[in-house]
């Protein structure tokens, strides 16, 4: 789903990309043919006229470029029984190291490994070549036509959740309570987390905002980021 620019306000900019990931455990479901990421580039997830996306946003009144970076959430579901997790969490959660990065380094492991199978050897130049080349996301994305092929093939990636990234995890995040709705945003500095704040109070109301419990979560391997959260009744 895409949030509606809003083009009159700064305060709030709008134009968020949210994905829904809904699952029967505290586990979140994996992410099929996609990483997940804090910001995504407009013009790489709008592919075509009749791309579902673009469609959304032509009918909200968007100036579809006008942003051309978006904030990507996702929108967390977990149940075990009658008892449920909500998250919206921003990307970076999951996002710990750069997509390129992330992929570089998984086709470094098959080419290790590979290379330990046959006993060959090739110099750190050409591994570091090899590896550049195979690290760009979209290259995955394509559909290969080999000649003299009854069919066509393309590479998907799928992406899972660690334990370290699962906001799911009542061992490794403990804060995010059984039957609760949570909101979950990165923070570098006390300046942010202040802007988080007020941001919250100018949406909710000074009253409503003290509804919501307030606190930080230390990231495994990211950070910190502040939570709001509210009981499911």
């Amino acid at each position: 789903m895409a949030i509606r620019i809003n083009s009159n306000k700064s305060t709030f900019t709008g134009g968020e990309l949210i994905e829904l990931k809904d699952s029967n455990s505290y586990i979140v479901s994996s992410f099929n043919s996609t990483i997940p990421t804090g910001r995504k580039d407009v013009d790489k997830i709008i592919t075509g006229q009749n791309s579902r996306i673009k469609q959304q946003m032509i009918e909200a009144g968007n100036d579809i470029y006008s942003l051309p970076t978006r904030e990507v959430f996702y929108l967390v579901r977990g149940k075990k029984h009658t008892i449920t997790k909500v998250c919206l969490v921003h990307g970076s959660f999951f996002e710990t190291i750069g997509v390129d990065k992330l992929i570089n380094q998984a086709f470094s492991q098959v080419l290790e490994e590979r290379l330990k199978e046959t006993g060959e050897h090739i110099s750190d130049e050409l591994k570091a070549q090899l590896l550049d080349i195979f690290s760009k996301q979209d290259n995955f994305s394509k559909v290969r036509d080999v000649e003299r092929a009854s069919v066509k093939i393309r590479f998907r990636i799928m992406t899972e959740v660690k334990a370290e990234g699962n906001i799911l995890n009542s061992k490794k995040y403990p804060e995010i309570k059984d039957n609760t709705l949570n909101f979950i945003l990165p923070f570098h500095n006390q300046d942010e987390e202040k802007e988080h704040l007020e941001k919250m109070k100018i949406v909710f109301g000074e009253k409503n905002f003290n509804s919501f419990d307030s606190f930080k979560i230390k990231h495994h391997f990211n950070g910190y980021f502040l939570a709001f959260q509210i009981l499911l009744r």
